[in-house]
């Protein structure tokens, strides 16, 4: 055996130091939006674990939609690896095929309040070694999913104090 090869236990993959793999998802109640928009990730690779979930913007607002909190869910888990200082390879990988399509440069971005969304995750990704955006089936990205929906429920407790008299039109959606 080289000086350099390194013995696994059994039942231990060998993961690339140098790159990590992120799901993320988001949630909106309901679907078409206007509601309560959360997202989750799953980081994991390069010797770092980390999960987290959350609101996606203030309930009941206009902007809470599904695409917004798939989009949201993709940034934070960007920030949270930029703010580690870990600049290697990503590998972005979602169920929302507008946002994986988007970001590959094969859908245009037409939704006004989605574009800001699409510059800011293209500005941290320019902040990676480099990024991949990979879309999968939601039964590939189930930790990212049950931790949306978590946090949804989570929401769903505070979120009727945010809840306006007259209810508000979701943004027109893309997708």
């Amino acid at each position: 055996m080289a000086p350099d090869d390194v013995v696994l236990p059994r039942g231990v993959a060998a993961i690339d130091p140098g790159r990590v793999e992120v799901h993320f998802d988001g949630a909106c109640e309901p679907p078409r939006g206007g509601g309560v928009a959360t997202w989750g990730y799953v980081v994991v690779g390069a010797g770092l674990y980390h999960e987290e979930c959350g609101l996606a913007v203030r309930p009941y607002s206009p902007h809470a939609t599904n695409n917004v909190a798939e989009y949201v869910g993709a940034i934070r888990a960007l920030e949270w690896l930029s703010e580690k200082g870990f600049r290697g390879d990503v590998v972005a990988v979602g169920d929302s095929q507008l946002v994986i399509r988007q970001m590959q440069g094969s859908y245009e971005v037409r939704a006004p309040h989605l574009k800001a969304y699409h510059e800011h995750l293209a500005k941290l990704a320019s902040r990676f070694r480099q990024v991949e955006f990979r879309w999968v089936p939601r039964e590939e990205n189930e930790r990212a999913d049950a931790l949306s929906k978590e946090a949804l429920e989570s929401a769903g407790h505070t979120a009727g104090r945010h809840r306006p008299e007259r209810p508000v039109e979701p943004a027109d959606e893309e997708g």
